[in-house]
């Protein structure tokens, strides 16, 4: 019995021992794996540190945004009963945009944009459009540069500075780009100036001082005047015009302004900001000669806008989750002698003024979606800056009348990546409606109405 236990057990050590053997031989060969993959990702790491080395960091970072939009259109003239509707207004608009910071304390960003109706010609057959006014209104399947600028950022002892030149985040600004379902918001207050801008900034921080305050300097250019060839030849067929005005009595003059742009106080919760906008040389009417879109005085603009998001103090989830808006705004438009500027008498001024207000609340039925009402109201010559495309109907910041508008913005499916949007809105003009700042245009008493049912989807990334 004694020799068949020993047997047994000098077998059964016997198979441990080779159970062992092949073991350790697996673990082995599992080490040699890993010290390999090791290896490959020092090496993969290493080579990509060289890459940003070799580069030195210089590098773009590219994004999409691309929103599909249907529009139904219509307008009525209630003095003649004439009706005019467009049930299907369909564009596309597609934004590249680019960022990089090829240095400490400088960074560059750009967007070009493609913003076309369906079936578009490839040029638009109207009157051109301005370069920075283009890629702001459903026209063309024409390429343009929306934004292009750099900023650098630096301090002058204690004082936080930063430079700026190009073209300018100046559409979508504060108040607006909420009802737009746009993720970033433009600088201005859009109350006054919801346009791009060419020019250069200098921005002092004040935040030491008083929570969120800075304020803005920009200096710009929006019309370039006439050019004529001082080699005497006549511009044509080919000849060279070298960007030279000898006139210097012309009427077609450059048209530049000064915006001020100043946050006020900004603790995340409550913010106001006022803006100040001058423009030299505005375009108007010669009263002699009745020619238009002459350099005609100057105008000035005023703003003062706030916004609460969230209603008091953590009272519930839906009031901390509730932004209220409103602004109240002016624009002065002075006349030279022999000429008018919005309907002004000769070389004298037209004042007109301007109220915002409205509401946005969680929607109680998709995690992120909003629910917003506004209501805007402009006086007979309430005359803004307000070139960008805020409806398909015109601006509706820009009424000179009174604008009622509700909009629902939410992700399609819930996609963070397709935010979406169902908005109506509905113009009452009551005076000439005002489309592109013409100073040269009389307002006069009409009524119009005109409405708006738009639904976009954006794929954002």
């Amino acid at each position: 019995m004694r020799k068949i236990v020993t047997l047994s057990a000098v077998a059964f050590l016997s198979t441990m021992a080779f159970a062992d053997t092949d073991i350790q031989k697996e673990l082995d060969a599992l080490k040699k794996k890993i010290e390999m993959l090791e290896k490959q990702q020092k090496s993969t790491t290493q080579t990509l540190t060289d890459v940003k080395k070799k580069t030195a960091g210089d590098n773009v970072k590219f994004g999409i945004d691309f929103r599909n939009a249907i529009d139904m259109l219509e307008y009525k003239n209630n003095d003649t009963g004439q009706t005019f509707r467009n049930g299907s207004l369909l564009s596309s608009r597609l934004y590249l945009t680019m960022a990089a910071s090829p240095m400490e304390k400088l960074t560059f960003k750009g967007k070009l944009a493609i913003y076309s109706t369906w079936g578009s010609h490839l040029y638009v057959e109207d009157a051109p459009l301005k370069d920075w006014s283009a890629s702001s209104k459903a026209a063309d399947s024409v390429m343009r540069l929306k934004e292009g600028y750099f900023v650098y950022s630096d301090k002058i002892g204690a004082q936080p500075i930063t430079f700026s030149i190009g073209r300018r985040t100046s559409s979508m600004g504060f108040l607006e780009s909420t009802r737009q379902n746009e993720s970033e918001e433009g600088s201005p207050l859009s109350h006054i100036t919801n346009m791009e801008v060419n020019g250069v900034m200098t921005m002092l921080n004040f935040d030491r001082f008083v929570q969120g305050s800075y304020v803005k300097f920009v200096l710009g250019r929006a019309h370039t005047g006439e050019m004529v060839n001082v080699y005497g030849t006549n511009g044509t067929n080919g000849n060279v015009i070298p960007f030279a005005d000898i006139d210097t009595t012309a009427e077609d003059e450059n048209v530049d302004f000064f915006v001020m742009p100043v946050s006020l106080y900004n603790n995340g919760q409550y913010e106001v900001m006022t803006q100040w906008a001058h423009i030299f040389d505005t375009k108007g009417k010669n009263i002699t000669t009745t020619k238009t879109a002459v350099a005609a005085g100057k105008a000035d603009l005023f703003a003062l806008s706030a916004r609460i998001n969230g209603i008091g103090d953590e009272i519930n989830d839906f009031l901390d989750n509730t932004t209220a808006i409103a602004s109240v705004a002016a624009t002065r438009y002075d006349a030279k002698d022999g000429y008018t500027l919005v309907g002004s008498p000769d070389g004298g001024t037209s004042n007109g003024y301007s109220f915002w207000a409205g509401f946005i609340v969680p929607d109680m039925i998709t995690d992120d979606g909003k629910l917003g009402v506004e209501y805007n109201h402009g006086s007979k010559n309430w005359t803004p800056m307000t070139w960008a495309e805020d409806t398909a109907i015109g601006s509706k910041i820009a009424v000179r009348g009174d604008a009622y508008e509700a909009y629902w913005n939410f992700n399609l499916f819930g996609v963070k990546y397709l935010p979406s949007q169902v908005r109506y809105t509905y113009a009452q003009h009551d005076y000439t409606p005002n489309f592109n700042c013409n100073g040269w245009t009389a307002p006069v008493e009409v009524d119009l109405t005109s409405q708006d049912l738009r639904f976009f989807v954006s794929y954002r990334y």
